[in-house]
């Protein structure tokens, strides 16, 4: 079994609400620029094209964020390469009046048709959802460093298209000697983005699993999490968020990097399923982040003192710690009660 572990699974994405007006504003885009010029060939300037159209109506500070947001769907499989067609159920997809039916038609393009090194100028035929997923049915649940470890593997060198637990757990190892989830934990977290999208698809505890295999398993676990959650009043807790970055920063930005995002996470400080009802949609239980940062913060590799300094584990790599080491959260989000949920974090979620 073959591993080439720098020639990854390169997979990004532009936008990550699948059922937002930039995901789907894009992609209607697109569809209606192939069904104009199916009778041309594929030119630089015909893709050029296309870019001009998208960035028209979804500006970006450069023209590579535009060409990102086009490829990511060659690469999630709704558009094939170079612009020739796109996937039969791309227009249903378009078409669908509710989320659980766009969730279900994204679920099918990616299994059937996603290819994370494909883009609009380099074709592939690897699946790796589809390598992921089988893989996925053969051990029955996989963690977070069982996906990190599949990202490392050169799937076209695994003909029978899935791993044994045995194999997998040999991906594990070498996954964490070359230290692959924390160099490449943006990459980690667009994967992650992909599979919580899934049909029957769910993580428990940070492990991933077949929805009907965790009910068995966690029936009661994932029936008390259900009840605990109120979509409604996690809404609120995020506006709360929003407005309190925008009240002290002049605009809404990420609170640790000052940057205005056009996505936001809520980041609990003491985790949602660790929380009381009180606590759990407490905005001085959160932090308003990028989905970077919130990934970090969230698996415990950073946390913050007392004077908003930043503290990072020392399973990151020097690399990242040196790029982080400046970073700090400003005394104006540091009000007491927030310095006690911190207190938690960094005894309790941390990773020191």
């Amino acid at each position: 079994m073959a591993q080439l572990y720098e020639d990854y699974w390169k997979i990004t994405l532009e936008y990550s609400d699948i059922n937002s007006d930039r995901f789907i504003g894009t992609l209607r885009i697109i569809v209606d620029f192939v069904n104009k010029n199916k009778k041309k060939n594929y030119s630089s300037k015909l893709f050029n094209a296309l870019q001009q159209e998208v960035y028209t109506s979804y500006p970006k500070e450069d023209m590579a964020s535009v060409r990102k947001s086009i490829n990511q769907f060659v690469k999630l499989g709704f558009i094939n390469f170079q612009l020739k067609t796109y996937h039969e159920d791309t227009p249903l997809f378009l078409e669908a009046k509710t989320s659980r039916r766009r969730k279900s038609i994204f679920s099918k393009i990616v299994y059937t048709n996603s290819s994370f090194n494909r883009s609009v100028t380099n074709d592939s035929n690897k699946r790796e959802i589809n390598f992921l997923i089988k893989t996925l049915e053969e051990v029955g649940k996989l963690s977070k460093e069982d996906i990190s470890a599949l990202m490392t593997i050169e799937i076209n060198n695994v003909p029978k298209g899935y791993l044994t637990e045995e194999e997998l757990a040999k991906a594990r190892k070498q996954a964490k000697n070359i230290r692959f989830i924390e160099r490449k934990y943006n990459q980690a977290g667009h994967l992650h983005t992909i599979l919580i999208r899934l049909d029957d698809l769910m993580f428990v505890k940070g492990d991933l699993y077949f929805e009907d295999d965790a009910q068995v398993e966690f029936g009661d676990y994932l029936r008390e999490k259900e009840h605990k959650r109120d979509s409604y009043l996690y809404r609120i807790y995020k506006n709360q968020l929003k407005e309190e970055s925008s009240e002290k920063l002049g605009k809404v930005e990420c609170m640790l990097e000052l940057l205005d995002y056009p996505s936001l996470v809520a980041s609990h400080i003491k985790p949602f399923i660790n929380s009381s009802k009180d606590e759990a949609y407490d905005p001085d239980n959160g932090l308003l982040l990028s989905k970077n940062m919130d990934m970090l913060f969230d698996l415990g590799y950073i946390s913050f003192e007392d004077c908003g300094k930043i503290i990072m584990s020392e399973e990151l790599s020097g690399d990242l710690q040196n790029y982080l080491k400046d970073y700090a959260l400003k005394s104006i989000f540091l009000n007491e009660k927030r310095l006690k949920y911190l207190k938690y974090h960094r005894k309790k979620i941390f990773r020191g």
